[in-house]
């Protein structure tokens, strides 16, 4: 509960963190938005147009529009981690935690606040993104809502993820440990560049048990109709990681883990 005369939602609060976050990403605008894009054009240069035209098309897509959801999602996850870890980890760093952690906001708004920006930052990043792959390929999305509802959870969800990495982590190193050596990895083998359809059936099981395809899979599904999995296997997938990620944060302000001490 909070103190008497503190408001029921401080959105002063909320707005002031989330306005400061929005200026730094502003302030490293070329390193934010950019170097994803060029990165990104290059994933066509050479898969789209180098190798996509030497292959058939990928459950009836063509290759360099079948690759254009996974795109968008490895991008994601890496701006949505990236930008939540480093937003609450910058403060413990530089002491400044404890004067949020004592202001008049409560753990939900703090959250709200950082998570939030992280947030915005990455849909930002996914549709520009969206807009230069239509540069290279002719892109269609058969259902605009559901697109919007899976960008909107999953960029959400690994905010939530980075945010508890930000809390987790105790130097700069340990923020990139799990995005590049966890993440990464997951998604090339998450079916971001291919159906798993395509594989030999054991190791199409082995994938099965890789949380990233569900995710992949459910947006490319918003975009031609075609999944690895049916569509309510990966939303239930996404909703539960979720919940255990807000599980998650829930527990650390609650035991004051890496935060109190």
């Amino acid at each position: 509960m909070k103190p008497a005369g503190v408001p029921a939602f401080n959105s002063h609060g909320v707005w002031a963190i989330f306005r400061f976050e929005m200026a730094r990403f502003k302030r490293t605008l070329a390193q934010s938005l950019v170097a994803p894009v060029i990165t990104t054009s290059l994933y066509f240069v050479v898969f789209g147009a180098a190798i996509g035209s030497r292959m058939a098309g990928v459950e009836g897509v063509p290759y360099g529009a079948f690759i254009v959801p996974g795109l968008i999602m490895l991008s994601l996850f890496t701006a949505s981690l990236s930008n939540a870890s480093f937003g609450i980890y910058f403060p413990k760093f530089t002491g400044t935690i404890y004067e949020i952690l004592s202001a008049p906001v409560s753990p939900s708004e703090i959250v709200l606040a950082y998570v939030g920006a992280a947030a915005v930052k990455s849909i930002v990043l996914g549709l520009i993104i969206l807009a230069t792959a239509g540069l290279f390929v002719p892109i269609q999305i058969l259902h605009p809502l559901w697109m919007i509802a899976f960008l909107l959870l999953t960029t959400i969800t690994f905010s939530l993820f980075g945010f508890i990495i930000g809390i987790w982590a105790k130097g700069f190193e340990q923020l990139q440990f799990i995005p590049m050596l966890i993440i990464t990895p997951l998604t090339f083998l998450g079916g971001a560049f291919y159906s798993i359809d395509m594989l030999p059936p054991t190791w199409r099981t082995v994938s099965l048990f890789n949380p990233v395809v569900y995710l992949i899979s459910g947006f490319r599904w918003s975009f031609y109709g075609s999944a690895d999995v049916g569509v309510g296997v990966s939303l239930a997938a996404t909703l539960g990681f979720f919940l255990a990620c807000l599980a998650g944060v829930v527990w650390i302000f609650k035991t004051g883990y890496r935060l109190k001490n």
